[in-house]
């Protein structure tokens, strides 16, 4: 259907998103590199992206065509994603590259987090959907498949991952140059791992109340984004964010510009309507949406009989209005609260919440945020243009 210009992302507006998508070896987004010719939208919604890589059989080519689609057609008002291919000159390549190695040596000043991490943002409009659930276990669920998981609770005030995953302990630091990095706490889970930093590893116990103002919370998660060593070989980061549209929200979305977001609401419809706002200060921040998840959507009694407690339908409603894929729906089960309280996501163990979760990783991991496809990559540019440099450095010192 034709769109109105007032629904339109404009030019600009699709830079911005297509900043969001990260050139997996050079570790910068593709509008930075000089990637990006050109990207328009006529009066149908249909986007044309033009990009420009560094050789034209470029074996990361299928990963960002995906990224760009991925991003762009999220977007309210592109009805299609059409793109373009060119090759750069040497000169562009030559300046691709020096500003691929001069990030590589800012890179600590800005996040920490690897250039190839998928990072998740788990997002609610409002507290009590069981967003925090949700990260547990869609963390536990990734790294029982045996990928690295860092879990990042954002969420300053209202910490609950560190029990709900079980792990306890005191945040530690190293020192690397001049600069002192916080070790985030360790769980293993099955062939996989999970990373984990929160407030809760630095308070004295647990019932200890943060009084902090915007600024400090905001600071506080800058400092987890950027002093933490995540580890280049990080599969996926979740971030427990807190719930609503505020400081840290945007403070984080400045930060990370490639991350996504996954909303968890429930059934109710009060709680849909308040989700739909997380959608779209995602979205003016530039951020693309990946799905939905819907907590508590039924309870199922041992004797075959289905009860929606709270309501139904806003999971799928919130989905449809917002134009994005309804991941999954977890059914009310009292094993989730007791696995919260003990330490033992029930996503490891057997149910229907179990199934659930799992179900949910699957998608991600297919669908949703599939980790880049670096596999079979040969080219590794900016290792080579690396090594040729501390080359030229070696001779030069003798």
């Amino acid at each position: 259907m034709p769109t109105s210009p007032a629904d339109r992302p404009t030019p600009e507006a699709l830079r911005q998103l297509l900043r969001g998508v990260i050139d997996p070896e050079l570790g910068s987004d593709i509008v930075e590199l000089g990637m990006v010719r050109g990207a328009e939208i006529d009066d149908d919604g249909a986007v044309t992206v033009t990009i420009a890589l560094t050789t034209s059989g470029c074996p990361l080519r299928a990963q960002i065509q995906r990224d760009v689609r991925t991003r762009v057609g999220s977007a309210p008002g592109v009805t299609s994603v059409a793109l373009e291919w060119d090759e750069m000159t040497q000169a562009e390549k030559s300046s691709a590259m020096a500003k691929a190695r001069f990030n590589v040596s800012q890179r600590e000043e800005e996040t920490s987090i690897g250039p190839t991490t998928q990072v998740v943002l788990v997002a609610s409009g409002k507290g009590g959907v069981g967003k925090s659930s949700v990260t547990a276990n869609l963390a536990a669920a990734l790294a029982d498949r045996g990928l690295k998981v860092g879990v990042l609770d954002a969420d300053v005030w209202g910490f609950s991952i560190p029990r709900m995953l079980g792990v306890s302990g005191r945040l530690s630091g190293v020192t690397e140059g001049e600069r002192k990095r916080i070790v985030p706490l360790e769980r293993q889970v099955g062939d996989g791992l999970l990373r984990i930093v929160s407030m809760g590893f630095l308070v004295e116990d647990e019932e200890s109340a943060l009084m902090w103002r915007g600024l400090m919370l905001n600071r506080g998660v800058q400092h987890f984004l950027q002093d933490v060593v995540w580890g280049d070989d990080l599969d996926y980061l979740l971030v427990d964010m807190p719930p609503g549209t505020g400081d840290v929200q945007m403070g984080v979305a400045k930060m990370v510009p490639r991350a996504q977001v996954v909303v968890v609401t429930t059934p109710a419809v009060a709680a849909q309507k308040v989700a739909i706002r997380a959608v779209s200060m995602a979205r003016k921040s530039y951020l693309r949406v990946a799905g939905v998840i819907e907590n508590m959507t039924a309870f199922h009694c041992e004797h075959g009989g289905t009860y929606a407690l709270f309501g139904s339908g806003g999971g799928e409603t919130l989905a449809h209005d917002a134009g994005i894929p309804l991941l999954g729906q977890v059914p009310i089960e009292a094993a989730v609260s007791a696995g919260g309280d003990a330490g033992e996501p029930v996503v490891l163990g057997d149910g229907p919440a179990a199934d659930a979760f799992r179900a949910i990783a699957e998608r991600t991991v297919t669908e949703a945020v599939p980790p880049p496809m670096m596999a079979g990559c040969s080219a590794r540019m900016l290792d080579a243009a690396m090594a040729a440099f501390d080359d030229l450095d070696a001779a030069a010192d003798a």
